[in-house]
């Protein structure tokens, strides 16, 4: 196992790649705190995970976007479990707009999940983790963490905002026996694609030049490695878990 008696912490992980990752991370020997917003399925997809896996999986709710509900979530986890030794922080939001078009408040709550979301619980998790003298976070950034797409400044610009915080906190936290690195997906089949016309979906998957889009599980192991042991010499990274979709891309 890969994760033996660690306790890792998940954001976004009712569904879609946070929850895959959460099951993985159980199988690789984790305790498990499922984080997610408190109408989601989280609380009935921790109960049937801690009947598997007794006294490993818990769900906590949590809204990224409050600096008072993650750091009591961060506070939370350690009681539970006593210490923290990773963070997945997944949670996040997509949303498209011509620029031109996009209201203030819609693309101020994608920056604000997916940029600062990651910033407030990474900042938790450190002071964690400093106290600990070690750790590893895992940001969720994306292929569009590295290059621009019509329609998506906001996601754009906080993925690419993601990218280079990670970087930042990667310098900061080496000092003390703490890594930090970001995943960059490309599309995945998660639920949220589940909407697309055939025609659509056919569009997506001929970007990739593996000529498929992404599972879940796929994701969830290259974040295991990063929260491993395994990637101890591994600080600072993006890794892009695309399917070649930047490949051919500058």
């Amino acid at each position: 196992m890969r994760l033996p008696d660690k306790t890792i912490l998940i954001t976004g992980g009712a569904s879609g790649i946070g929850l895959a990752t959460v099951q993985r991370c159980l199988q690789e020997g984790a305790n498990v705190v499922m984080a997610d917003l408190p109408g989601s399925d989280g609380p009935q997809q921790a109960q049937a995970l801690d009947a598997q896996y007794p006294g490993r999986c818990a769900f906590l709710p949590v809204d990224v976007t409050s600096t008072e509900q993650v750091d009591a979530l961060v506070a939370a986890a350690v009681g539970r479990f006593g210490r923290l030794d990773g963070v997945f922080n997944n949670a996040g939001i997509g949303g498209m707009s011509p620029a031109e078009q996009y209201p203030d408040a819609d693309y101020l709550r994608v920056i604000d999940i997916n940029l600062n979301g990651v910033f407030r619980v990474a900042r938790a998790a450190l002071r964690q983790m400093y106290a600990q003298g070690s750790g590893s976070i895992v940001n969720c950034a994306s292929i569009l963490g590295v290059f621009g797409q019509s329609a998506t400044a906001a996601y754009t610009a906080a993925k690419g905002g993601v990218v280079n915080l990670t970087r930042t906190l990667a310098l900061e936290g080496a000092a003390h026996g703490v890594r930090v690195n970001a995943l960059g997906p490309g599309y995945i089949d998660t639920p949220l694609l589940a909407g697309l016309d055939p025609a659509m979906r056919q569009a997506l998957i001929g970007l990739h030049p593996l000529g498929r889009l992404g599972r879940p599980e796929e994701i969830a192991s290259a974040t295991v490695f990063l929260l491993s042991e395994e990637a101890s010499f591994v600080t600072g990274a993006h890794l892009l878990v695309d399917g070649g979709f930047t490949a051919g891309k500058s």
